[in-house]
């Protein structure tokens, strides 16, 4: 048994099995790609360095304080002014190389899906944990809310995109298979510029299993 455990049963002497605390760690990473979306549209184009404030990417689609719930949110109405957790959408080449090959495509392109950002360096990306830190070597703090859902949105501009026979099936079939590989939402700690190819150091929080 960890000393970790041990520490968890001395805290938790009630719990029927321990609590795993599994221990921070760092890894090192690297900015392969950036792109900004149009104010009018989530489709992204690529550009060498990214402007951030506060409300995330100067003029992009995704920019402000707050944004209005969505489907993601089915516990306020829809149209819901709320905090906007989602200011840059992050992913890894080789997960959405996955997605291409189950759907049967040559390629799935970031700025189809209305990505920001692709990182270099971190194996299953998309499984990073709520509160990882981004720091960007030139000094911008980027930290991960979660898990970015795959929806019909971005499946229709795939579709479209690739050239798919049938556009309403693969703006179905990209939710099924982007599952857990989609990439994550994040929102800036720390304003300032992100630049191509920059450095990362990439934080990840302890993590452990919460069990009522």
């Amino acid at each position: 048994m960890t000393r970790e455990k041990n520490a968890m049963l001395d805290l938790f002497p009630e719990a029927e099995k321990p609590i795993e605390i599994i221990p921070a760690r760092k890894l090192a990473a690297k900015a392969a790609a950036l792109y900004v979306a149009p104010a009018d549209h989530f489709q992204t184009r690529p550009v060498d360095e990214l402007l951030l404030d506060f409300d995330g990417i100067a003029g992009d689609f995704h920019a402000g304080p707050t944004r209005r719930a969505g489907g993601r949110e089915p516990w306020y109405p829809r149209g819901t002014e709320m905090r906007n957790e989602r200011q840059l959408s992050i992913v890894a080449a080789d997960e959405l190389a996955v997605v291409a090959q189950r759907m049967g495509l040559a390629e799935i392109r970031p700025e189809w899906i209305g990505a920001n950002l692709v990182i270099e360096g971190v194996p299953n990306l998309s499984m990073l944990p709520a509160g990882t830190l981004l720091f960007f070597k030139g000094g911008v703090t980027l930290k991960v809310d979660a898990q970015n859902g795959p929806c019909r949105i971005a499946g229709r501009s795939i579709a479209e995109n690739a050239g798919m026979a049938d556009v309403e099936a693969g703006a179905l079939l990209f939710p099924k298979m982007a599952k857990r590989l989609r990439g994550v939402v994040a929102w800036v700690e720390k304003p300032g510029t992100v630049r191509a190819s920059e450095e990362i150091s990439v934080r990840v929080p302890e993590q452990w299993i919460y069990q009522a």
